[in-house]
C-alpha cells in the first residue's frame, strides 16, 4: 500500500475491466474513464452487466481481469481509506426504520468518524427537505422520503465517487425533481456521479456522458442531436463486436 497517497482523486478509470461468475461472464473488457464535475449514465437491459460494474466501483467487488485506477492509484494501493471517498445508493436504503431521520444521519456521520455532526444531520435533513420530518422514525416514511434520506446518508461524509443504481424507481414527480436537483448541486461541487438508470426521461439532460452495456459489453451513446431514448435503442440493437 502506498502511505503517501493524497486523499482525493478527480477521475475514475476503468481499464479493459472483466468479471466473471464461474462460467457466467458479467462484464467483458469494459474501458470507461468519469470524471469530477460530470454525471456518468449507465443504461442498458436488466442483466446486463450494470450493477456488477457499480459494485466494482465502490470496491466491494474486485475485477476478473483489467483494472480501476481512483485517480492515478488502485484500490489495493489506497487502502481502506479509498471507501471514505465513496458514497453508494443501491437497492437497499441502509435505513433503521425504527431510528429516526436524524438519528439515521448520525449513526452513519459517526461511522466515518466526522466532526460537528449535528450541523453536518441538520444540513442533510434541510438537503433531503425532510427538517420538518427529522425526529420521526425512518420506517414511517414514503418511498420517495426514505429514497431522500437514503441519499443524505450516502453523502453525509462529502464523497468524491458517488454510485446510484436506479434511484428514481418508485419516486413520484417532485421527489424525482428533488433528486435531479440533488444530483446537479453534486456535480456542480466537483462530485464524480454515476448513474444507473432506465428512466430516459429523467436522464435527459441530466447526464454528461452516456453508455450502454449488453451483455456485459460497453457500446458508447455518442450525443448527436437525437434523443436518449433513441440512442440507447441503437446502441442495444447494434451487432456485438
Amino acid at each position: 500500500m502506498t502511505a503517501a497517497l493524497p486523499h482525493d482523486f478527480k477521475t475514475v478509470t476503468i481499464d479493459r475491466v472483466s468479471k466473471h461468475y464461474g462460467r457466467r461472464r458479467a462484464l467483458w473488457r469494459v474501458s470507461l474513464t468519469c470524471s469530477a464535475g460530470a454525471i456518468t449514465g449507465l443504461f442498458g437491459p436488466n442483466g446486463a452487466g450494470k450493477s456488477t460494474l457499480l459494485n466494482l466501483l465502490s470496491t466491494l467487488g474486485r475485477p476478473s481481469e483489467g483494472v480501476i485506477r481512483y485517480g492515478e492509484a488502485t484500490a489495493d494501493e489506497w487502502g481502506d481509506g479509498l471507501r471514505a471517498r465513496i458514497g453508494v445508493l443501491g437497492h437497499d436504503l441502509f435505513l433503521y426504520s425504527d431510528l429516526s431521520a436524524r438519528e439515521n444521519l448520525a449513526f452513519f456521520a459517526h461511522l466515518y468518524d466526522l466532526r460537528h455532526v449535528d450541523t453536518l444531520v441538520s444540513a442533510s435533513l434541510a438537503a433531503a427537505r425532510l427538517t420538518e420530518r427529522g425526529d420521526d422514525r425512518a420506517g414511517s416514511f414514503s418511498r420517495g422520503l426514505r429514497q431522500r434520506l437514503a441519499l443524505e446518508r450516502a453523502l453525509v461524509h462529502a464523497p468524491r465517487l458517488v454510485l446510484l443504481d436506479e434511484p428514481f424507481t418508485g419516486l413520484d414527480d417532485a421527489s424525482a425533481r428533488l433528486l435531479v436537483d440533488r444530483l446537479q448541486q453534486l456535480k456542480s461541487t466537483g462530485a464524480i456521479v454515476v448513474i444507473a438508470t432506465h428512466d430516459f426521461d429523467v436522464a435527459e439532460g441530466l447526464v454528461d456522458h452516456a453508455v450502454c452495456l449488453t451483455g456485459g459489453r460497453m457500446a458508447e451513446m455518442p450525443a448527436d442531436g437525437r434523443s436518449l431514448r433513441d440512442r440507447y435503442r441503437q446502441a442495444v440493437e447494434a451487432p456485438v463486436r
